[in-house]
């Protein structure tokens, strides 16, 4: 990658120091692996290439992004008005996506993006990780814990920044 797009990637600077205190006192060696734009057919492809690192116990996954990035300095302002205030059209377009993303189903995370084009900067290492998930051996159960925006959008003026944390394991 060229240095602007170095400088502007932040995914790796966000997920080590979590990383540090989860393991902390263990040894440990990372592997990042980045993950830019796309198509969808290569998502595919790397799914099933690094599917089989799924079924290895001792590998852990931490896949990175924000959710819905709203406002016209986003250039997105997706408003249902069924939803009530600003703020809670973007968090059901968010848990839309999220209840998508906890099924596994890559084929319908990329028709929900198609469809409403939400602002999910790891929507590509989201979709890889689903196809791994499909084409593991493991049977992988994946649950959102919690959903948080950076402020409460109430007029087309305002922005912010949703966050969605999740885990995936190994469904018994």
């Amino acid at each position: 990658m060229d240095l602007q797009v170095d400088e502007a990637e932040h995914s790796m600077e966000m997920h080590l120091p979590y990383l540090a205190k989860i393991f902390e006192g263990h040894p440990v060696k990372v592997v990042p692996i980045l993950v830019g734009s796309l198509h969808t057919n290569n998502e595919a492809m790397y799914g099933r290439l690094l599917a089989k690192y799924v079924d290895d116990p001792t590998n852990f996954f931490s896949v990175s992004s924000d959710f819905c990035h709203w406002g016209s300095r986003f250039q997105y302002t997706h408003y249902d008005k069924k939803c009530g205030p600003i703020h809670k059209s973007i968090e059901a377009l968010d848990r839309m996506g999220m209840d998508i993303i906890e099924t596994g189903n890559a084929d319908a995370f990329k028709q929900y993006l198609s469809e409403y084009d939400n602002t999910i900067c790891g929507r590509h290492p989201i979709s890889v990780f689903l196809h791994m998930s499909r084409n593991c051996s493991t049977k992988i159960k994946i649950k959102f814990l919690r959903y948080e925006q950076s402020s409460q959008c109430k007029t087309m003026r305002d922005s912010s920044v949703s966050y969605a944390s999740a885990a995936a394991k190994v469904d018994a």
